[in-house]
């Protein structure tokens, strides 16, 4: 099957998704031993020079932005930054499936911002398939006035953040590398946690925490790296809902690592979730032989 834009940008958010709840999962585990602001600090100083060698070996430009991509860059940075905070901070008080639920609001405020600020064309049926997934997400986290706090409130903040860091990366030209943008927003965020760390305490780093960190650093960076690309293949409309597939993800870690079982609400809306990814891929291919059949 000859991937289209938009089944390359769904195949790219996918992976991406995974990497960033690997991130989560692994970044959870550490806050047991150590302040969420050092675990962040400690990240960044692995990841960086991985990202700089990455860079090296593939050629990809540092210097010689425009002036419009310096201020999208700096922009995407500081929401990078600001999701990022927002997120582990919600996720070091919360289950790691009930964060990553609420994230998934993030396809629909997306697919909004697209239509509103970028005037991407949105088809009713695309509506209907994120709006169902939606629905999805809504019955996993059930939400009411029992157990919404300031941390889930901390997660919708991010879910702010994140939209904007995907628009941002969509105005960017396509001049830009990638990789490019990955390392600035890394350094951006490391040197956020570096001033912050002056009034955090500082706790040992033993053995086990340091691999915890390498594998959290290697995530970060496949997920950055796909977030970016993600965004930049395909319409934004048809690509975002893809982030549905983080529920599946998260129960999955979480049974794994944190023995969290999803009981029958949460099967339901991941069910429901999965469907609306299976219909927008049998749209994509229905639009995709139309288009071959007037070209024919």
């Amino acid at each position: 099957m000859r991937l289209t834009d938009n089944l390359m940008g769904a195949a790219l958010m996918t992976v991406c998704v995974l990497a960033y709840v690997v991130n989560d999962a692994v970044m959870k585990l550490l806050f047991a031993d150590m302040a969420l602001i050092q675990a962040v600090f400690l990240r960044g100083l692995i990841t960086i020079p991985l990202l700089c060698v990455i860079v090296w070996r593939s050629k990809a430009a540092i210097r010689g932005l425009s002036h419009q991509n310096k201020w999208l860059v700096a922009l995407r940075v500081g929401a990078e930054t600001g999701a990022t905070i927002a997120f582990l901070t919600a996720l070091k008080h919360m289950p790691l499936a009930n964060v990553s639920a609420i994230l998934l609001a993030v396809p629909l405020a997306v697919t909004m911002a697209a239509a509103l600020f970028l005037g991407e064309p949105v088809g009713w049926r695309r509506w209907s398939a994120i709006i169902v997934g939606f629905a999805g997400v809504l019955i996993v986290i059930r939400p009411g006035l029992e157990g919404f706090n300031i941390y889930s409130l901390s997660a919708l903040a991010a879910v702010a953040f994140i939209t904007l860091r995907e628009i941002t990366t969509r105005r960017l030209t396509s001049d830009v590398p990638s990789l490019t943008v990955a390392l600035w927003t890394t350094i951006g965020i490391t040197m956020f946690s570096t001033v912050i760390m002056a009034g955090t305490e500082w706790s040992a780093v033993g053995q086990l925490s340091w691999l915890l960190l390498l594998g959290a650093a290697v995530a970060i960076l496949f997920g950055s790296l796909l977030s970016v690309m993600a965004m930049r293949v395909g319409e934004i409309s048809f690509v975002a809902p893809f982030r549905y597939t983080a529920m599946i993800w998260a129960i999955a870690l979480g049974i794994l690592i944190f023995g969290e079982w999803p009981d029958q609400p949460t099967l339901i809306g991941t069910g429901i979730i999965i469907a609306t990814g299976i219909y927008s891929l049998h749209r994509e291919q229905q639009r995709r032989r139309m288009a071959e059949a007037k070209q024919g």
